[in-house]
Protein backbone atom coordinates (compact mmCIF):
# COMPACT_ATOMS: atom_id res chain seq x y z
CA UNK A 1 0.00 0.00 0.00
CA UNK A 2 1.30 3.46 -0.81
CA UNK A 3 1.85 6.06 1.17
CA UNK A 4 -1.03 8.29 -0.10
CA UNK A 5 -3.19 5.31 0.14
CA UNK A 6 -2.33 4.37 3.45
CA UNK A 7 -3.01 8.30 5.00
CA UNK A 8 -6.52 8.34 3.02
CA UNK A 9 -7.16 4.98 4.85
CA UNK A 10 -6.38 6.06 8.27
CA UNK A 11 -8.23 9.80 7.57
CA UNK A 12 -10.99 7.42 7.01
CA UNK A 13 -11.19 5.00 10.06
CA UNK A 14 -10.32 8.42 12.24
CA UNK A 15 -13.41 10.37 11.16
CA UNK A 16 -15.23 7.30 11.48
CA UNK A 17 -14.32 6.64 15.15
CA UNK A 18 -14.93 10.72 15.67
CA UNK A 19 -18.19 10.36 14.28
CA UNK A 20 -19.18 7.29 17.02
CA UNK A 21 -16.86 8.78 20.14
CA UNK A 22 -17.44 12.37 20.11
CA UNK A 23 -18.11 12.35 23.68
CA UNK A 24 -15.60 10.44 24.64
CA UNK A 25 -12.92 12.93 23.98
CA UNK A 26 -9.21 12.27 23.32
CA UNK A 27 -8.60 9.03 22.15
CA UNK A 28 -6.68 7.02 24.59
CA UNK A 29 -6.34 3.31 26.03
CA UNK A 30 -7.78 3.68 29.04
CA UNK A 31 -11.03 5.72 28.34
CA UNK A 32 -11.21 2.36 25.58
CA UNK A 33 -11.60 4.55 22.51
CA UNK A 34 -8.54 2.83 21.31
CA UNK A 35 -8.86 1.22 17.94
CA UNK A 36 -7.49 0.63 14.40
CA UNK A 37 -7.15 4.05 13.48
CA UNK A 38 -5.16 4.56 16.52
CA UNK A 39 -3.20 1.52 16.19
CA UNK A 40 -2.50 2.82 12.16
CA UNK A 41 -0.94 5.80 13.56
CA UNK A 42 1.19 3.94 15.82
CA UNK A 43 2.57 1.38 13.10
CA UNK A 44 2.44 -1.27 15.46
CA UNK A 45 -0.25 -3.88 16.24
CA UNK A 46 0.58 -5.58 19.55
CA UNK A 47 -0.13 -9.51 19.45
CA UNK A 48 -0.51 -12.09 21.94
CA UNK A 49 -0.07 -15.65 20.84
CA UNK A 50 1.15 -18.86 22.49
CA UNK A 51 4.57 -20.56 22.08
CA UNK A 52 3.29 -23.72 20.25
CA UNK A 53 4.62 -25.79 17.05
CA UNK A 54 1.14 -24.12 15.05
CA UNK A 55 1.34 -20.83 16.17
CA UNK A 56 4.59 -19.08 17.19
CA UNK A 57 8.02 -20.84 17.73
CA UNK A 58 11.28 -19.55 16.46
CA UNK A 59 13.76 -21.60 14.00
CA UNK A 60 16.76 -21.22 12.52
CA UNK A 61 16.82 -17.59 14.46
CA UNK A 62 14.10 -16.59 12.23
CA UNK A 63 10.18 -15.64 13.94
CA UNK A 64 7.76 -19.18 12.00
CA UNK A 65 4.75 -20.00 12.43
CA UNK A 66 0.84 -20.60 11.04
CA UNK A 67 -0.79 -17.94 13.16
CA UNK A 68 2.33 -15.62 13.29
CA UNK A 69 2.59 -16.29 9.51
CA UNK A 70 -1.25 -14.93 9.06
CA UNK A 71 -0.90 -11.94 11.65
CA UNK A 72 2.24 -11.16 9.41
CA UNK A 73 0.21 -10.97 6.30
CA UNK A 74 -2.33 -9.08 7.71
CA UNK A 75 0.06 -6.38 9.15
CA UNK A 76 2.21 -5.93 5.85
CA UNK A 77 -1.48 -5.70 3.99
CA UNK A 78 -1.92 -2.63 6.33
CA UNK A 79 1.54 -1.38 6.30
CA UNK A 80 1.88 -2.39 10.03
CA UNK A 81 4.86 -3.86 12.24
CA UNK A 82 4.01 -7.05 14.72
CA UNK A 83 4.78 -6.93 18.20
CA UNK A 84 4.56 -10.69 19.24
CA UNK A 85 4.26 -11.03 22.96
CA UNK A 86 4.40 -14.39 23.67
CA UNK A 87 1.78 -15.46 26.93
CA UNK A 88 2.09 -18.39 29.15
CA UNK A 89 -1.53 -20.17 28.25
CA UNK A 90 -4.69 -18.78 26.95
CA UNK A 91 -6.11 -17.49 30.50
CA UNK A 92 -2.95 -15.39 30.68
CA UNK A 93 -3.97 -13.88 27.46
CA UNK A 94 -7.47 -13.27 28.02
CA UNK A 95 -5.81 -11.37 30.81
CA UNK A 96 -3.75 -9.15 29.10
CA UNK A 97 -5.81 -8.26 26.56
CA UNK A 98 -8.56 -7.19 28.95
CA UNK A 99 -5.48 -5.27 30.47
CA UNK A 100 -5.12 -3.38 27.22
CA UNK A 101 -1.63 -4.72 27.02
CA UNK A 102 -1.93 -6.05 23.36
CA UNK A 103 -4.79 -5.36 20.71
CA UNK A 104 -5.15 -9.04 19.34
CA UNK A 105 -5.36 -12.48 20.33
CA UNK A 106 -3.46 -14.57 17.22
CA UNK A 107 -4.53 -18.09 18.67
CA UNK A 108 -7.22 -20.13 18.20
CA UNK A 109 -9.41 -19.24 21.11
CA UNK A 110 -12.89 -21.44 21.90
CA UNK A 111 -16.02 -20.16 20.66
CA UNK A 112 -17.58 -20.29 23.85
CA UNK A 113 -21.17 -18.08 25.54
CA UNK A 114 -18.50 -17.27 28.06
CA UNK A 115 -16.33 -15.66 25.86
CA UNK A 116 -18.76 -13.96 23.45
CA UNK A 117 -19.71 -11.86 26.48
CA UNK A 118 -15.93 -9.93 26.85
CA UNK A 119 -14.22 -10.25 23.22
CA UNK A 120 -15.11 -10.25 19.78
CA UNK A 121 -14.26 -13.35 17.40
CA UNK A 122 -12.52 -11.66 14.22
CA UNK A 123 -10.23 -12.74 11.66
CA UNK A 124 -8.57 -16.34 10.87
CA UNK A 125 -11.28 -18.65 12.31
CA UNK A 126 -10.94 -22.48 11.95
CA UNK A 127 -13.52 -25.35 12.35
CA UNK A 128 -11.30 -28.49 14.24
CA UNK A 129 -11.57 -31.67 15.94
CA UNK A 130 -9.37 -34.50 17.42
CA UNK A 131 -8.14 -37.15 15.05
CA UNK A 132 -6.94 -40.58 15.78
CA UNK A 133 -3.01 -40.64 14.49
CA UNK A 134 -2.16 -44.63 13.67
CA UNK A 135 0.48 -46.06 11.68
CA UNK A 136 -0.27 -46.51 8.02
CA UNK A 137 2.49 -48.45 6.81
CA UNK A 138 3.21 -51.70 4.85
CA UNK A 139 1.40 -54.52 6.74
CA UNK A 140 -0.71 -51.83 9.03
CA UNK A 141 -4.01 -52.23 9.46
CA UNK A 142 -6.11 -49.06 9.59
CA UNK A 143 -9.10 -48.15 11.66
CA UNK A 144 -11.67 -46.31 9.15
CA UNK A 145 -14.55 -46.17 12.40
CA UNK A 146 -14.31 -45.34 15.94
CA UNK A 147 -16.09 -48.80 17.06
CA UNK A 148 -12.68 -50.44 15.70
CA UNK A 149 -10.86 -49.19 18.96
CA UNK A 150 -12.71 -51.51 21.20
CA UNK A 151 -9.94 -53.54 22.60
CA UNK A 152 -7.50 -51.75 20.91
CA UNK A 153 -4.67 -49.31 23.30
CA UNK A 154 -4.72 -45.22 22.84
CA UNK A 155 -2.38 -43.33 24.77
CA UNK A 156 -2.88 -40.10 25.57
CA UNK A 157 -1.86 -37.42 28.21
CA UNK A 158 -2.98 -37.50 31.84
CA UNK A 159 -5.35 -34.64 32.98
CA UNK A 160 -6.12 -33.11 28.97
CA UNK A 161 -8.54 -32.96 26.46
CA UNK A 162 -7.98 -36.03 24.26
CA UNK A 163 -8.50 -37.96 27.88
CA UNK A 164 -11.80 -36.70 28.18
CA UNK A 165 -12.51 -37.35 24.97
CA UNK A 166 -11.27 -40.64 25.43
CA UNK A 167 -13.21 -41.24 28.27
CA UNK A 168 -16.97 -39.97 26.69
CA UNK A 169 -16.25 -42.16 23.68
CA UNK A 170 -15.63 -45.00 25.76
CA UNK A 171 -18.79 -44.61 27.31
CA UNK A 172 -20.48 -43.78 23.97
CA UNK A 173 -18.97 -47.20 22.80
CA UNK A 174 -20.09 -49.00 25.80
CA UNK A 175 -16.60 -49.38 27.06
CA UNK A 176 -13.59 -51.58 25.64
CA UNK A 177 -11.09 -48.75 24.64
CA UNK A 178 -7.87 -48.99 26.43
CA UNK A 179 -6.86 -45.50 27.51
CA UNK A 180 -3.18 -45.77 28.35
CA UNK A 181 -2.28 -42.58 29.99
CA UNK A 182 1.18 -40.52 30.56
CA UNK A 183 2.87 -38.05 32.76
CA UNK A 184 2.41 -34.54 30.96
CA UNK A 185 5.44 -33.17 33.04
CA UNK A 186 8.08 -35.46 30.85
CA UNK A 187 6.14 -35.79 27.39
CA UNK A 188 3.98 -33.76 25.07
CA UNK A 189 1.57 -34.71 21.91
CA UNK A 190 3.91 -34.48 19.74
CA UNK A 191 6.47 -37.12 21.37
CA UNK A 192 3.46 -39.81 21.42
CA UNK A 193 2.63 -38.99 17.71
CA UNK A 194 6.60 -39.59 16.96
CA UNK A 195 6.30 -42.82 18.83
CA UNK A 196 3.04 -44.08 16.59
CA UNK A 197 5.51 -43.89 14.16
CA UNK A 198 7.98 -45.64 15.40
CA UNK A 199 5.33 -48.33 16.80
CA UNK A 200 6.31 -47.55 20.17
CA UNK A 201 2.52 -47.21 21.05
CA UNK A 202 -0.58 -48.21 18.91
CA UNK A 203 -2.77 -45.19 19.16
CA UNK A 204 -3.01 -41.55 19.75
CA UNK A 205 -5.16 -39.02 19.75
CA UNK A 206 -4.29 -34.93 18.36
CA UNK A 207 -6.30 -31.81 17.18
CA UNK A 208 -6.34 -32.30 13.83
CA UNK A 209 -4.06 -29.22 12.91
CA UNK A 210 -1.10 -30.52 14.90
CA UNK A 211 -1.75 -33.67 13.19
CA UNK A 212 -1.57 -33.16 9.72
CA UNK A 213 1.69 -30.21 10.89
CA UNK A 214 3.10 -33.60 12.25
CA UNK A 215 2.55 -35.74 9.08
CA UNK A 216 4.67 -33.79 7.31
CA UNK A 217 7.20 -34.84 9.89
CA UNK A 218 6.37 -38.81 9.58
CA UNK A 219 4.87 -39.83 6.58
CA UNK A 220 4.11 -43.18 7.56
CA UNK A 221 0.91 -41.73 9.65
CA UNK A 222 -2.55 -41.73 9.03
CA UNK A 223 -4.36 -38.77 10.63
CA UNK A 224 -7.85 -38.93 8.80
CA UNK A 225 -10.12 -40.80 11.39
CA UNK A 226 -12.62 -38.15 13.66
CA UNK A 227 -13.08 -39.18 17.10
CA UNK A 228 -14.80 -35.79 18.19
CA UNK A 229 -17.45 -33.24 17.01
CA UNK A 230 -16.37 -30.14 15.38
CA UNK A 231 -15.24 -26.78 17.51
CA UNK A 232 -15.03 -23.73 15.92
CA UNK A 233 -12.06 -21.60 17.27
CA UNK A 234 -10.88 -17.96 16.30
CA UNK A 235 -9.26 -14.78 16.75
CA UNK A 236 -10.18 -12.23 18.95
CA UNK A 237 -10.08 -8.59 20.02
CA UNK A 238 -11.78 -6.44 22.88
CA UNK A 239 -15.18 -5.42 22.57
CA UNK A 240 -13.99 -1.79 22.25
CA UNK A 241 -12.19 -2.62 19.52
CA UNK A 242 -15.12 -3.05 16.86
CA UNK A 243 -13.12 -1.17 13.74
CA UNK A 244 -10.21 -4.01 14.70
CA UNK A 245 -12.36 -6.19 14.33
CA UNK A 246 -14.03 -5.33 11.30
CA UNK A 247 -11.00 -4.79 9.70
CA UNK A 248 -9.63 -8.05 10.21
CA UNK A 249 -12.78 -9.69 8.90
CA UNK A 250 -12.34 -7.26 5.65
CA UNK A 251 -9.17 -8.85 5.40
CA UNK A 252 -9.66 -12.76 5.59
CA UNK A 253 -12.63 -11.86 3.06
CA UNK A 254 -10.30 -10.73 1.20
CA UNK A 255 -7.21 -12.57 1.59
CA UNK A 256 -8.15 -16.33 2.22
CA UNK A 257 -8.44 -17.64 -0.90
CA UNK A 258 -5.38 -15.92 -2.40
CA UNK A 259 -2.15 -17.20 -2.93
CA UNK A 260 -0.40 -16.03 0.34
CA UNK A 261 -2.74 -17.42 2.56
CA UNK A 262 -2.16 -20.98 0.33
CA UNK A 263 1.20 -20.63 0.90
CA UNK A 264 1.16 -20.55 4.35
CA UNK A 265 -0.83 -23.58 4.69
CA UNK A 266 0.99 -25.72 2.47
CA UNK A 267 3.94 -24.38 4.21
CA UNK A 268 2.85 -26.04 7.46
CA UNK A 269 0.14 -28.26 7.01
CA UNK A 270 1.40 -29.75 3.32
CA UNK A 271 4.98 -29.42 2.60
CA UNK A 272 7.34 -32.17 3.87
CA UNK A 273 9.19 -31.62 6.96
CA UNK A 274 10.26 -35.29 7.97
CA UNK A 275 14.20 -36.10 8.56
CA UNK A 276 14.88 -38.66 5.78
CA UNK A 277 15.71 -41.71 7.57
CA UNK A 278 18.08 -43.43 4.52
CA UNK A 279 19.70 -39.94 5.25
CA UNK A 280 23.02 -42.04 6.51
CA UNK A 281 25.98 -41.96 4.89
CA UNK A 282 26.76 -44.14 1.65
CA UNK A 283 30.69 -44.92 -0.05
CA UNK A 284 28.39 -44.97 -3.63
CA UNK A 285 28.36 -40.90 -2.75
CA UNK A 286 32.16 -40.87 -3.37
CA UNK A 287 32.66 -41.09 -6.79
CA UNK A 288 35.70 -43.77 -8.34
CA UNK A 289 37.47 -40.76 -8.79
CA UNK A 290 37.68 -39.22 -5.43
CA UNK A 291 34.79 -36.96 -6.18
CA UNK A 292 32.42 -35.96 -3.98
CA UNK A 293 30.31 -33.54 -6.11
CA UNK A 294 30.90 -31.29 -8.83
CA UNK A 295 31.40 -28.43 -6.64
CA UNK A 296 34.48 -29.81 -4.75
CA UNK A 297 36.80 -27.04 -6.00
CA UNK A 298 34.64 -24.21 -4.15
CA UNK A 299 34.69 -26.16 -1.12
CA UNK A 300 38.57 -26.83 -1.23
CA UNK A 301 38.80 -23.17 -1.77
CA UNK A 302 36.64 -21.73 0.52
CA UNK A 303 37.26 -24.63 3.42
CA UNK A 304 41.25 -23.46 2.88
CA UNK A 305 40.07 -19.83 3.21
CA UNK A 306 38.21 -20.60 6.26
CA UNK A 307 40.09 -22.66 8.17
CA UNK A 308 37.30 -25.45 7.66
CA UNK A 309 37.93 -28.98 6.85
CA UNK A 310 36.56 -29.08 2.81
CA UNK A 311 34.86 -32.82 3.61
CA UNK A 312 32.83 -31.18 6.24
CA UNK A 313 31.55 -28.31 4.11
CA UNK A 314 30.79 -31.05 1.61
CA UNK A 315 29.23 -33.04 4.16
CA UNK A 316 26.59 -29.88 5.77
CA UNK A 317 25.85 -29.19 1.63
CA UNK A 318 24.72 -32.92 1.37
CA UNK A 319 22.48 -33.02 4.41
CA UNK A 320 21.16 -29.69 3.64
CA UNK A 321 20.47 -30.07 -0.17
CA UNK A 322 21.70 -33.51 -1.57
CA UNK A 323 24.04 -31.04 -3.46
CA UNK A 324 21.31 -29.67 -5.36
CA UNK A 325 20.89 -25.72 -6.13
CA UNK A 326 17.09 -25.11 -6.70
CA UNK A 327 14.41 -25.29 -4.44
CA UNK A 328 14.08 -23.98 -0.93
CA UNK A 329 13.15 -25.99 2.23
CA UNK A 330 9.51 -25.40 4.11
CA UNK A 331 11.25 -22.88 6.41
CA UNK A 332 13.14 -20.83 3.78
CA UNK A 333 16.42 -22.44 3.21
CA UNK A 334 17.64 -22.43 0.06
CA UNK A 335 19.81 -25.04 -2.07
CA UNK A 336 23.34 -26.04 -1.91
CA UNK A 337 24.49 -24.81 1.65
CA UNK A 338 20.84 -24.08 3.00
CA UNK A 339 21.18 -20.99 4.43
CA UNK A 340 18.49 -18.51 5.47
CA UNK A 341 18.07 -15.85 3.08
CA UNK A 342 18.90 -13.12 5.86
CA UNK A 343 21.68 -14.75 6.75
CA UNK A 344 22.96 -15.41 3.88
CA UNK A 345 22.73 -11.47 3.19
CA UNK A 346 24.39 -10.81 5.86
CA UNK A 347 27.18 -12.79 4.66
CA UNK A 348 27.09 -10.82 1.37
CA UNK A 349 24.61 -12.90 -0.68
CA UNK A 350 21.61 -11.39 -1.55
CA UNK A 351 18.91 -12.36 -3.62
CA UNK A 352 19.90 -14.20 -7.15
CA UNK A 353 23.30 -14.32 -5.79
CA UNK A 354 22.19 -17.30 -3.65
CA UNK A 355 22.12 -19.54 -6.73
CA UNK A 356 25.46 -19.04 -7.74
CA UNK A 357 27.13 -22.01 -6.52
CA UNK A 358 30.41 -20.29 -5.51
CA UNK A 359 28.46 -17.02 -3.56
CA UNK A 360 26.31 -19.54 -1.62
CA UNK A 361 29.06 -22.05 -0.41
CA UNK A 362 31.28 -19.28 0.61
CA UNK A 363 28.54 -18.00 2.54
CA UNK A 364 27.96 -21.12 3.99
CA UNK A 365 31.52 -21.49 5.01
CA UNK A 366 31.78 -18.20 6.38
CA UNK A 367 28.66 -18.59 8.63
CA UNK A 368 30.09 -22.28 10.07
CA UNK A 369 33.20 -20.28 10.73
CA UNK A 370 31.52 -17.30 12.51
CA UNK A 371 29.77 -20.55 14.38
CA UNK A 372 32.82 -22.07 15.34
CA UNK A 373 34.31 -18.40 16.61
CA UNK A 374 31.20 -18.02 19.07
CA UNK A 375 32.09 -21.17 20.47
CA UNK A 376 35.18 -21.24 21.32
CA UNK A 377 35.30 -21.41 24.70
CA UNK A 378 34.68 -24.95 24.35
CA UNK A 379 38.52 -26.79 24.33
CA UNK A 380 37.82 -29.53 22.70
CA UNK A 381 37.17 -29.32 19.13
CA UNK A 382 35.02 -32.05 17.86
CA UNK A 383 32.31 -30.70 20.64
CA UNK A 384 32.91 -27.18 18.73
CA UNK A 385 31.99 -28.69 15.34
CA UNK A 386 28.95 -30.34 17.22
CA UNK A 387 27.52 -27.43 18.60
CA UNK A 388 28.40 -24.96 15.61
CA UNK A 389 26.37 -27.63 13.71
CA UNK A 390 23.57 -28.04 15.80
CA UNK A 391 23.41 -24.24 15.69
CA UNK A 392 23.61 -24.09 12.16
CA UNK A 393 20.51 -26.59 11.48
CA UNK A 394 18.60 -25.34 14.63
CA UNK A 395 19.59 -21.76 15.07
CA UNK A 396 21.66 -20.19 17.08
CA UNK A 397 19.85 -19.10 19.73
CA UNK A 398 18.09 -22.07 20.77
CA UNK A 399 21.84 -23.05 21.14
CA UNK A 400 22.43 -20.61 23.54
CA UNK A 401 19.14 -21.40 25.58
CA UNK A 402 20.02 -25.29 25.96
CA UNK A 403 23.93 -23.84 27.02
CA UNK A 404 22.47 -21.92 29.77
CA UNK A 405 19.56 -25.23 30.89
CA UNK A 406 22.70 -27.05 30.83
CA UNK A 407 24.75 -25.21 33.19
CA UNK A 408 21.72 -24.54 35.11
CA UNK A 409 21.24 -27.95 35.73
CA UNK A 410 24.80 -29.11 36.48
CA UNK A 411 26.00 -30.76 33.22
CA UNK A 412 28.56 -29.82 31.39
CA UNK A 413 28.41 -27.49 28.36
CA UNK A 414 31.22 -28.42 26.52
CA UNK A 415 30.01 -31.54 25.24
CA UNK A 416 27.37 -32.69 23.25
CA UNK A 417 26.02 -35.81 23.88
CA UNK A 418 24.10 -35.98 27.01
CA UNK A 419 24.24 -32.50 27.87
CA UNK A 420 23.61 -29.68 25.07
CA UNK A 421 21.80 -32.35 23.13
CA UNK A 422 19.83 -33.37 26.33
CA UNK A 423 18.44 -29.55 27.22
CA UNK A 424 18.03 -28.85 23.05
CA UNK A 425 15.88 -31.95 23.37
CA UNK A 426 14.09 -30.98 26.35
CA UNK A 427 13.17 -27.74 24.97
CA UNK A 428 9.65 -29.48 23.62
CA UNK A 429 8.81 -29.39 27.03
CA UNK A 430 7.30 -26.22 28.93
CA UNK A 431 8.82 -26.71 32.35
CA UNK A 432 11.81 -26.09 30.11
CA UNK A 433 11.78 -23.32 27.32
CA UNK A 434 9.59 -21.36 29.67
CA UNK A 435 12.43 -21.12 31.95
CA UNK A 436 13.73 -18.00 32.85
CA UNK A 437 17.52 -18.74 31.27
CA UNK A 438 15.78 -19.58 27.89
CA UNK A 439 15.05 -16.57 25.26
CA UNK A 440 13.49 -18.24 21.98
CA UNK A 441 10.87 -20.52 23.56
CA UNK A 442 9.76 -23.55 22.37
CA UNK A 443 12.20 -26.21 20.21
CA UNK A 444 11.21 -29.20 18.40
CA UNK A 445 14.71 -30.69 18.16
CA UNK A 446 14.73 -34.11 16.59
CA UNK A 447 15.93 -32.69 13.32
CA UNK A 448 18.66 -30.76 14.99
CA UNK A 449 20.13 -33.64 16.85
CA UNK A 450 19.71 -35.96 13.85
CA UNK A 451 21.40 -33.59 11.38
CA UNK A 452 24.56 -33.26 13.96
CA UNK A 453 24.85 -36.91 13.93
CA UNK A 454 24.50 -37.50 10.13
CA UNK A 455 26.54 -35.08 9.02
CA UNK A 456 29.61 -36.13 11.77
CA UNK A 457 29.36 -39.60 10.47
CA UNK A 458 29.44 -38.70 6.57
CA UNK A 459 32.03 -36.43 6.84
CA UNK A 460 34.12 -39.26 9.09
CA UNK A 461 33.22 -41.63 5.55
CA UNK A 462 35.13 -38.52 3.63
CA UNK A 463 37.93 -38.74 5.90
CA UNK A 464 38.70 -41.90 5.38
CA UNK A 465 38.33 -42.29 1.23
CA UNK A 466 39.26 -38.73 0.66
CA UNK A 467 42.62 -37.46 1.09
CA UNK A 468 42.66 -33.61 1.95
Amino acid sequence: MNSSNRRNRVLLFSLLLAGLCLSCGKWNRQEGAYDFPHILQSDTLRVLTLNTSTSYFIYRDQPMGYHYDMIRDFCKYHGLVPEIIVAGNTGAMLQMLHNKEADLIAYGMPFTNALKDSVLYCGLQQISHQVLVQRAGRGDTLLTDVTGLIGKQVTVIDKSKYLERMNNLNDELGGGILIDRVDSDTIVVEDLIRMVSRGEVAYTVADDDLALLNHTYFGNLNVDLPVSFDQRSSWVVRKDTPLLADSLDSWIGKRSSGPAFLRIIKRYFEETKGYSLSSKPSFREISGHGVISPFDSYFKRYGKESGIDWRLLASVSYQESRFEMEGQSWAGATGLMGLMPATAASLGAEGEQLFDPEKNISAGAAYLKNLLHIFRFINNPDERIKMALAAYNGGLGHLFDALALTEKHGGDKEVWEGNVERYLQLKRLKQYYSDPVCKNGYFRADETINYVRDVIDRWQIYKEKLKE
